[in-house]
């Protein structure tokens, strides 16, 4: 673990520990919004980079959002828990990028949630640029094909894919941050998967199912 992944607090304390600084932030503590950036921005990273595939620009919008943040600090409601407000103010900032690089384009999903859930709006990213890199995969030569197969989803699978595999949330914890019902993040991550799969080589897929990684 390095010394950035140890300044994070574990997965069960960070949502309230977050708000608990936000407020101190909003509150007029600069102390308190240093130290919550440094627990929160390895998770804004890691989302960023899977959304725009570049780390130099994910660093650029992971600051961004964080200046945002504290531009608003007055708006943030005293109710309201800090990761989901984020999560909003992060992806907002990256697809204002990337529709600014032409690289997204509105996509209009085939199929609505099968547990009849919200469909939401959609965004295709249109120019695949550098892959997102899966850091547990970097060093198989699998990874690349996997990598490439992720960056053709839309940004809604990257996204839910990323919490589930990358920061590794439960399903509640999505379900928070994204504010949908439990049943529509199963529902939404069963498709992503569906999707990626579909794009993955035959040969990889047996590859992976062997492996008991599928």
């Amino acid at each position: 673990m390095n010394a950035e992944q140890a300044r994070e607090y574990p997965a069960d304390a960070m949502p309230c520990e977050a708000t608990r600084l936000m407020l101190a932030t909003k509150q007029g503590n600069k102390d308190a919004f240093d130290t919550l950036q440094e627990r929160v921005r390895a998770q804004a990273f890691r989302l960023a980079h899977a959304w725009v595939g570049s780390r130099e620009d994910a660093m650029e919008l992971t600051q961004e959002a964080f200046l945002k943040v504290y531009k608003a600090r007055a708006s943030f409601a005293d109710g309201e828990p800090f990761l989901p407000w984020f999560h909003r103010i992060l992806r907002n900032a990256c697809f204002s990028f990337l529709r600014k690089e032409r690289r997204i384009a509105r996509h209009s999903l085939s199929q609505c949630n099968a547990d009849g859930g919200e469909c939401p709006e959609d965004w295709e990213l249109v120019d695949a640029g550098a892959p997102h890199v899966s850091e547990r995969l970097e060093q198989a030569d699998r990874a690349a094909q996997v990598q490439t197969a992720l960056r053709t989803l839309s940004a809604n699978d990257q996204e839910i894919l990323c919490l589930r595999h990358e920061e590794e949330l439960s399903y509640r914890e999505i379900a928070q941050r994204l504010r949908v019902a439990e049943g529509t993040v199963m529902s939404r991550l069963f498709h992503a998967r569906r999707r990626l799969k579909e794009r993955l080589p035959k040969e990889l897929l047996e590859d992976l199912s062997a492996g008991g990684a599928a």
